[in-house]
């Protein structure tokens, strides 16, 4: 499917801001690849697709996130709004064509990270935070990271999705827990 039938079909999908803010992603995406050498293209559809199941109603999200195969924990049972990356991987797949693995798991995971993840999960995660309709404290030290060192600005970036979440009182998902940590330990060489 061309970009150009993907946006149509999400102007469908999408309210007007996410629409914008998935836009705005997919450009930071491709810059993101174009600096990090990832593929543009790729970059291009995960970050144009990754919010297409965020307009979903809760059981249409829980059916689609069923489908595409996760384990649904406990903490996405009460925060339901993380499955609409695994619901999106899903209906990427279905309602656009998409089959590269990679592509998919940018889009399923874009909201809590994991271990050991791709370049192309590294550059959606950050690009869905640093679009130009994000606004929120220390944005522009993130959008200046972002482009300087990726694997640190996911961990920046995570450090401030971690302190929001911690301060609403909500309950933080391990995978990006054991994101974060793998990342660090990487840096500092104790992963391979």
């Amino acid at each position: 499917m061309k970009i150009e039938q993907i946006k149509d079909k999400l102007k469908e999908l999408l309210d007007e801001k996410r629409y914008v803010h998935s836009i705005g992603t997919m450009e930071c995406a491709v810059k993101l690849a174009e600096r990090f050498g990832e593929d543009a293209q790729k970059a291009m559809i995960a970050g144009l697709v990754h919010d297409v199941a965020k307009c979903l109603d809760k059981q249409q999200l829980l059916n689609c996130a069923l489908k595409s195969g996760i384990v649904i924990d406990n903490i996405m049972r009460s925060q339901i709004e993380l499955l609409h990356g695994p619901a999106g991987s899903y209906l990427a797949r279905q309602l656009f064509g998409i089959e590269d693995v990679d592509i998919l798991n940018a889009i399923a995971y874009h909201t809590t990270g994991r271990e050991n993840m791709s370049k192309l999960e590294k550059i959606i995660y950050v690009a869905d935070l640093i679009e130009p309709s994000r606004q929120f404290e220390h944005v522009e030290r993130l959008r200046e990271k972002s482009f300087e060192d990726l694997e640190k600005a996911v961990v920046m970036a995570m450090d401030n999705t971690l302190k929001y979440v911690i301060d609403r009182g909500g309950l933080i998902h391990p995978n990006t827990i054991y994101a974060r940590n793998w990342l660090i330990l990487r840096e500092s060489g104790e992963v391979r």
